[in-house]
């Protein structure tokens, strides 16, 4: 069962090449905004426990990004009927990708390992940064930090990839050496890290903290099921990553000449593991972890109108989050337009969206960055907004300071050491850039160029995504 497994999500499983005993080992790849307050108290928490320690509770009465129905217990829905009744997830949530409206959730602002679902939010980031074509030659030193057992696509060092293949790696296998590749490309885990987490400041996406770019089990590491919304709302919205996410297949390099066939983890879209294909998926991401279990986070059109759907940490079962996904989408589709929103999906603050709590001036701002939480640290304690006020020179600043101290760790140990909405319909190319526009349906093969159009699903198995 093992060799199945390793056929069907990617070459092997990574060995790190930093040592278990390695005092660096674990660290934040970037001091994010949270994180410079909560290290002390987060890390000897996570290394008690094994699990990310727990976020603060909000204050009371603190504004809740997307609205104060998406802080309450329990199923939120309003005038509609017909909500599956078998789903044991730990958090949900259904929303219209071009209105934002929330029409259904459950824990919708919970706090939980994200695993590769994390990507999406690198992608929406590093993406833009690259021309497709543009080529890169990997070196070791570009695969030197991937975590022990990640999920790969099989990069090796001394391979020429264009930027397009990697982007193929990283959506459809979930490959994290393509992750850190592209990382490297971009200046660095650290500085990607610190990007990351602007970007999800951005978004407003403040239940998300930001610890590697791969989305890989790290203590700290958070997201929820309305920021991995945004995220996928927000990707999009770029023809190349709607391209990408719904790509099936694609010829992937072996060196030289050769060639092998990757094909996308997301089971929805290719009716692996005893699934059917959902009917209009378009993409969107999929992530498991020992930790995290499985997360998905799925589009799919139907009738030009686009809807959004993310389950996180189902009880059992790798299928449970594909099939509580399709349940959802399926009640969407067919219940969804009676539905009175429940809340909704805020805009970047970089595009004109009002920042959460803007109403209450600076103090209402900290407030709604308190509801958030930081691993480990207390709600009212000091407020990280003013981190990144001053804008990327502070951010790298604070990468920076990372990275040196994990030099300094590794230098020690070798001085003790002896050595959007359209109709649903199968498409083989893809659009390069596009403006705000409606999605169309999933790709059956590599994305390779297309004009502007309108937007258009890791896995389960033992490997971690």
């Amino acid at each position: 069962m093992r060799g199945h497994r390793l056929a069907l999500y990617g070459p092997g499983v990574r060995k790190s090449t930093r040592s278990p005993h390695d005092p660096s080992r674990g660290l934040p790849r970037g001091l994010s905004r949270r994180s410079l307050f909560a290290l002390t108290a987060a890390l000897p928490l996570a290394a008690a426990t094994g699990r990310p320690a727990a976020a603060a509770p909000a204050p009371e009465g603190a504004p809740t990004v997307g609205g104060e129905r998406l802080a309450r217990a329990g199923v939120q829905v309003s005038d509609a009927t017909g909500l599956p009744t078998k789903l044991n997830s730990r958090a949900w949530l259904v929303a219209e990708w071009e209105t934002g409206h929330v029409l259904a959730a459950y824990c919708a602002h919970q706090r939980l390992a994200p695993a590769s679902t994390l990507k999406m939010l690198f992608a929406d980031t590093v993406l833009r940064k690259f021309d497709r074509a543009e080529r890169h030659t990997v070196t070791e030193a570009d695969l030197a930090d991937i975590p022990e057992g990640s999920s790969l696509v099989g990069i090796r060092p001394g391979v020429t990839y264009t930027v397009e293949q990697l982007w193929q790696g990283v959506f459809l296998r979930s490959g994290n050496d393509a992750v850190h590749v592209l990382a490297h490309m971009n200046g660095g885990v650290d500085r990607t890290v610190a990007e990351m987490q602007a970007r999800a400041d951005d978004l407003q996406a403040l239940d998300t903290h930001v610890v590697s770019p791969d989305g890989f089990d790290h203590p700290g590491q958070l997201s929820s099921a309305y920021d991995l919304t945004l995220f996928a709302r927000h990707g999009l919205r770029n023809a190349d990553f709607r391209a990408y996410c719904g790509t099936r297949t694609a010829d992937f390099p072996a060196g030289g000449t050769k060639t092998f066939q990757i094909q996308n983890t997301d089971r929805l879209l290719t009716g692996a593991w005893g699934l059917r294909t959902y009917d209009g998926l378009i993409g969107v991401k999929n992530g498991y972890t020992s930790h995290a279990g499985n997360t998905f986070t799925g589009a799919a059109v139907r009738d030009g109108r686009t809807l959004l759907v993310t389950v996180m940490h189902p009880e059992a079962g790798s299928n449970a989050v594909y099939e509580e996904t399709a349940a959802l989408l399926d009640w969407g589709f067919a219940h969804g337009r009676s539905a009175q929103p429940v809340g909704t999906l805020v805009e970047a603050i970089s595009e004109g969206g009002a920042p959460a709590g803007a109403g209450s001036g600076p103090a209402g701002r900290k407030t709604a960055r308190a509801a958030a939480g930081a691993p480990g640290a207390a709600a009212d304690g000091p407020s990280a907004l003013r981190l990144l006020e001053g804008g990327a020179g502070t951010v790298a600043l604070l990468a920076g300071g990372a990275w040196a101290l994990r030099r300094r760790l590794r230098r020690r140990k070798a001085a003790v050491a002896p050595g959007g909405p359209g109709e649903p319909g199968p498409s083989t190319s893809a659009p390069t850039s596009a403006p705000r526009s409606a999605p169309t349906s999933g790709r059956t093969s590599a994305p390779r160029s297309a004009p502007r159009s309108a937007p258009t699903g890791d896995s389960g198995g033992r490997h971690r995504r």
